[in-house]
């Protein structure tokens, strides 16, 4: 497992915010010659490589002491799986900045990574500007799908109805304003910036995301799609348990769409997966409501409005886990932080995650290609080497931080249970995308 922690290599660097370092007089850049057919980043080719010499930035696969990545491409085609933390983001102490992004259709392994290095770009020009309440309120209003309520999460809006988080409740109140607000305003301007790329389609290509930024005892996440992020934290009994902190945003709630006239239905050999179709073409079957780029159904119901949730952390929450889908199609939330718990060391935690998904995939659907997988695992207290002593209500063969499947287990559970979704029964494999648009010219 390579390490792909950034340094700055000893010269000028780039901050955050500011402007990349200009060669002096006499030493003019030659730009690189690029390749027939290859598609260019939005960044130029200077400031490309400085960005990923910005310390504290990871995307590869590597640790620190507080976080693990592991990504593994699957058996279908590029990695489209896409990862981030950023350590001291905004170059503000203790604040954290996590991603997870999964990308889908012919560009989306493309999508993915321009997501994710322009997204906390955004990010962190948006904190450092107020963002009023009416504007949060204004942008989170689009949000109609119906959200869950905890004494733990805090969401910001449901039903299209804004809730924001209980003031009593929450403190620092306008950091946390300022923050929710960004996260909102980023994932609008992101969305709005990948419609005008002019080297990536997008218009049947997006990515789903979800986004954590910790800022001392404050988690913020942002999410679209149906990657997920879980938290393990100790009950009373001081047994680790899952918390989900994001909720898998599936096209099961119509209201919004079928007002934009798109249609949701499930295929024959997948009842329990609702898809989001166009309104006159069955294609291209989209696994979600949400997600960035896929314009092709931006004017049927698809949003790229992030679902927004606060939690004030405690000191009985260990660590955050945040993965695409090719984990939780195949693990549990029980088993995901079950295996992080007891990974022999926190650097092999995220390897641990991928390892058990990959096995579980080979075992519980032999005959479908293993999916991408991409995690973060972001571990809340300051001890490097603290490894879980929390106890478990059941237990389960584990070698080398390796669920051992067993044959009464082959499901996948749904959000903070251990039962079987009905989205895997008879299912060989999900496909986020059936297949692409097809177009008969109409007349207006």
């Amino acid at each position: 497992m390579g390490s792909c922690l950034s340094s700055s290599g000893g010269g000028s660097r780039r901050s955050l915010h500011g402007s990349p370092h200009v060669p002096g007089p006499g030493r003019r850049k030659r730009p690189p010659k690029r390749r027939p057919g290859s598609c260019s980043s939005s960044f130029d080719n200077t400031d490309e490589p400085l960005l990923h010499r910005i310390p504290g930035r990871m995307f590869l696969n590597g640790s620190t002491d507080t976080a693990s990545l592991f990504s593994q491409q699957g058996k279908k085609g590029p990695n489209q799986d896409a990862m981030i933390v950023w350590e001291n983001f905004g170059s503000v102490a203790d604040t954290v900045f996590c991603g997870v992004f999964d990308g889908h259709g012919p560009y989306g392994h493309i999508v993915a990574k321009r997501v994710r290095d322009l997204l906390p770009l955004k990010l962190g020009s948006h904190l450092e500007s107020y963002v009023s309440p009416e504007e949060v309120l204004k942008e989170i209003s689009l949000n109609t799908g119906d959200r869950k309520i905890s004494e733990d999460l805090v969401h910001i809006s449901a039903n299209g109805e804004s809730r924001v988080y209980n003031k009593d409740y929450v403190k620092d109140q306008d950091m946390i304003q300022n923050l929710i607000g960004s996260i909102v305003k980023a994932y609008t301007f992101m969305d709005k910036e990948l419609k005008m790329q002019v080297d990536v389609d997008c218009f049947c290509s997006g990515t789903t995301a979800v986004t954590m930024v910790k800022q001392g005892q404050h988690l913020v996440i942002g999410n679209i799609g149906d990657s997920r992020a879980v938290l393990g934290m100790r009950n009373k009994d001081n047994k680790l348990v899952p918390f989900q902190l994001t909720e898998d945003l599936k096209p099961d709630v119509p209201e919004r769409i079928k007002r934009c006239r798109g249609r949701i239905f499930a295929l024959r050999d997948e009842p329990g997966v609702a898809r989001l179709w166009l309104p006159n073409h069955n294609s291209p079957g989209l696994a979600m409501a949400r997600a960035f780029g896929d314009f092709c159904l931006k004017d049927f119901g698809l949003i790229s409005v992030p679902d927004v949730s606060y939690r004030r952390l405690s000191e009985k929450d260990e660590f955050v886990v945040l993965a695409t889908d090719g984990i939780w199609d195949v693990l549990t939330n029980e088993e995901v932080v079950e295996i992080v718990a007891k990974a022999p060391t926190r650097s092999s935690a995220g390897r641990a995650l991928v390892e058990a998904a990959v096995r579980n995939w080979r075992w519980k659907f032999p005959t479908s290609k293993v999916d991408d997988c991409a995690v973060v695992c972001l571990f809340l207290d300051s001890e490097p080497n603290r490894l879980s002593t929390a106890s478990f209500s059941k237990e389960k063969h584990i070698n080398n931080g390796l669920t051992e499947p067993e044959p009464d287990t082959a499901s996948s559970s749904t959000p903070d249970s251990g039962t079987e979704s009905p989205e895997l029964k008879g299912v060989n494999r999900i496909d986020t995308l059936v297949n692409l648009p097809v177009y008969v010219p109409t007349k207006e």
